[in-house]
């Protein structure tokens, strides 16, 4: 079980910005601020997603589970309008899984968010 992780991120200040909008439709709020250097977003339980100020930032990914495919579909409009870029757009990802319904978004350093959702199967074709 993960206790939290951090993505790194070279402006805090923007990427705060996004976070804050992408992630607010599946129920994270920014709860904890360390100056410039790092920032907490908690959703349930803990503050369990960090950004992290790094002078040089390797992306990286990281994946969000969604309480249903409407939260997918609003992160994904919700990380657009924050200025994120498409890296697919809402749907099922029958390659990964009958079940598996994803969006993907890159932050502002290029890290890829996803959302996902597993309550439903996709149509058979």
């Amino acid at each position: 079980m993960l206790e939290h992780v951090s993505v790194p991120v070279s402006d805090m200040e923007k990427s705060k910005k996004f976070y804050r909008a992408a992630l607010a439709p599946i129920g994270y709020e920014m709860t904890q601020e360390y100056g410039d250097q790092a920032t907490g977003f908690k959703e349930g339980g803990h503050t369990s997603f960090w950004l992290a100020k790094k002078e040089n930032v390797t992306p990286t990914h990281v994946a969000f589970l969604a309480k249903s495919k409407d939260e997918v579909a609003k992160f994904h409009e919700a990380a657009l309008e924050a200025g994120g870029k498409d890296n697919g757009k809402p749907g099922f990802r029958t390659d990964y899984s009958d079940d598996y319904y994803a969006a993907f978004v890159f932050d502002p350093d290029g890290s890829n968010i996803e959302v996902c959702y597993f309550g439903e199967k996709a149509a058979d074709k």
